[in-house]
């Protein structure tokens, strides 16, 4: 039980910006575009917050910022597909590597400064529940912040008229269009949406996980979220499981290692990597259950004069 609880609680934090901008993502894709610089909003989400935490000293402001930049990174990407028409997957890719780059420009002189990281939040009553308690009720603001994100993304395509009409779009553009609907202003904020998610999950690596700023430190997360949410076949609650079980592998190795098992720390290192791509091989083979999940225009640029 000793090693149960703290292992746990790493799969959470693990777990946490990989929920977050795997949300993001999915919502993006819900409305038929599909943004690979998931990788580069998050880090730069990540070095933005953990700028801003250093000269404020205001978690909030942080956390703010993040958002904000994340929402500009997907600004720019917004801005080159729908209003240029450029292609939306070397766009992303583009967009990824900008991120990284000016990243690691910015974050210069913040490298070896080490932050406290974020307060916990204890709830009364439950979190003194023996064994559930700490698991679930002494976390940060943002872990509560991620579940909450959950229910309320879940709610909101399924549930809600905006959810239904951002489906639509996603669906079947030109329809919609016939419709009334404005398809470029629906997918402008649902991509905006996503890279505010993406800075979140930034947020949450420079400011909880492992709270100061290293270079690249996403490390793959962001293509692991684009993973999840074709593994979550595009639904909200898929998605919770599954970057929980990512989360889980992810953290594996660590705790392979502490134990003493003989084997070489960077093949540990690849287990989450090797995961996601075994996940998508195995779900690559069924291509029909794919089609009939992924929303119909996804990738496909909208052109309002055809």
């Amino acid at each position: 039980m000793d090693l149960f609880i703290p292992a746990l609680l790493t799969i959470i934090t693990a777990a946490t910006p990989l929920l977050f901008a795997a949300l993001g993502e999915m919502v993006t894709e819900k409305s038929g575009v599909l943004n690979l610089g998931v990788e580069g909003m998050m880090v730069m989400g990540a070095i933005v917050g953990f700028v801003a935490e250093y000269y404020s000293g205001s978690a909030t402001m942080a956390i703010v910022a993040s958002i904000l930049a994340g929402a500009a990174m997907a600004a720019i990407f917004a801005l080159l597909v729908l209003e240029f028409h450029a292609s939306q997957v070397p766009t992303g890719l583009a967009l990824t590597i900008f991120g990284i780059g000016l990243s690691a420009l910015v974050g210069q002189s913040m490298i070896g400064i080490a932050y406290e990281g974020l307060p916990k939040i204890s709830i009364p009553v439950l979190s003194s529940i023996p064994v559930i308690g700490p698991l679930l009720f002494q976390q940060d603001f943002l872990v509560y912040l991620s579940i909450v994100m959950v229910a309320a993304i879940h709610y909101f395509l399924n549930k809600t008229r905006a959810g239904l009409i951002l489906r639509a779009v996603g669906d079947s553009h030109d329809a919609a269009h016939a419709m009334g609907y404005s398809v470029v202003k629906i997918r402008f904020m649902a991509i905006l949406f996503g890279g505010a998610m993406a800075g979140l999950s930034g947020a949450y690596l420079s400011l909880a996980y492992s709270p100061m700023w290293i270079e690249q430190m996403t490390a793959g997360r962001g293509w692991i979220a684009l993973a999840l949410v074709v593994f979550a076949c595009w639904r909200t609650l898929r998605v919770l499981l599954g970057a929980y079980l990512f989360g889980g592998i992810s953290i594996l190795q660590l705790h392979a290692q502490a134990l003493g098992i003989g084997i070489p720390s960077q093949v540990m290192s690849m287990l989450p990597y090797l995961a996601t791509i075994f996940v998508l091989v195995i779900i690559s083979r069924d291509v029909s259950k794919i089609k009939l999940n992924a929303p119909a225009s996804l990738g496909r640029a909208f052109h309002p004069s055809r």
